[in-house]
């Protein structure tokens, strides 16, 4: 029995000491806004501690006030009392709600002023020209004494009527169609193509087997004409009068058989010379 009783001592105690949660007012979590200086706020060793004449509107400017060593900076305005609303209240002028139990206010008709026709310029310049009327002037002093107006029937006419557009039409963009996931998960725009191509394929085939194939044309003499080309005499090239009839006084091989043959191997190297004319050093190493 006594072990019981100092453990409940301790479970009492215990809860007792336990500290309950602080729990921060709304002036604590929303402070107020910070009201600017004054003189009285100053302390010595303050940033804004100044020698001489001091006054108030000297901490109310902001180029001026300098900004406290661990404190926020002070917005130097001052800001309206308590009882102060933020905001615009609108009076009530319309009597509330006994006011409109009481009786309906109704919306009088405002007279419909009569249209005023279209001038009939038309008619009025015709008249004018008539009257022997020519300069901008006298058209304006004519206008003036004559103001022709175009009827309602007429007027009526010559108004564009607003296009006759059908009830159950909808203005405004049609939606984009959903996205077909399913065909492009399996595919099915590559078969669609592949298909297409197979069909334009058997259709391209079909076509060469259906085609006449002609005989063999013959050339006509237009056509031989048209692919006849006339023969140029090739002149011989211009020498000097003294040189026609020089012959060559050397002669490097010892017969015709060895030139062909040395012309031969010229011509098969070519491809392994430099040059113009392939008749420089070999081009491999």
């Amino acid at each position: 029995m006594p072990q019981t009783d100092a453990s409940r001592q301790d479970l009492t105690r215990w809860r007792k000491t336990k500290k309950e949660p602080v729990r921060r007012t709304v002036s604590q979590i929303c402070p107020p806004p910070r009201r600017p200086l004054a003189v009285a706020d100053i302390r010595p060793g303050m940033e804004n501690e100044r020698l001489g004449v001091v006054r108030d509107s000297m901490f109310q400017n902001p180029l001026i006030v300098k900004a406290e060593l661990g404190k926020p900076r002070e917005r130097s305005c001052s800001l309206p009392g308590v009882n102060f609303n933020y905001g615009l209240y609108i009076r009530g002028l319309d009597g509330g709600v006994p006011e409109a139990i009481g009786n309906w206010n109704v919306l009088k008709q405002q007279p419909t002023c009569p249209l005023e026709l279209t001038r009939n310029y038309i008619a009025m310049n015709r008249g004018a020209v008539k009257a022997g009327l020519v300069t901008a002037h006298e058209n304006i002093l004519y206008r003036r004494l004559n103001d022709i107006r175009i009827s309602e029937q007429d007027d009526r006419r010559l108004k564009k009527e607003p296009p006759s557009i059908p009830t159950d039409m909808t203005f405004g963009i049609q939606s984009r169609p959903s996205t077909p996931l399913f065909d492009l998960l399996q595919h099915r725009y590559q078969q669609l193509w592949v298909q297409e191509q197979k069909a334009t394929q058997q259709a391209i085939k079909l076509e060469k087997k259906q085609k006449v194939i002609l005989g063999k044309l013959y050339d006509t003499r237009s056509s031989q004409l048209r692919k006849f080309k006339p023969p140029v005499k090739l002149d011989r090239l211009w020498h000097m009068p003294h040189f026609r009839k020089a012959v060559s006084q050397l002669d490097t091989f010892p017969t015709e058989a060895d030139r062909q043959r040395a012309f031969r191997a010229h011509r098969e190297e070519r491809a392994v010379r430099q040059g113009t004319l392939r008749m420089g050093n070999y081009t491999h190493p």
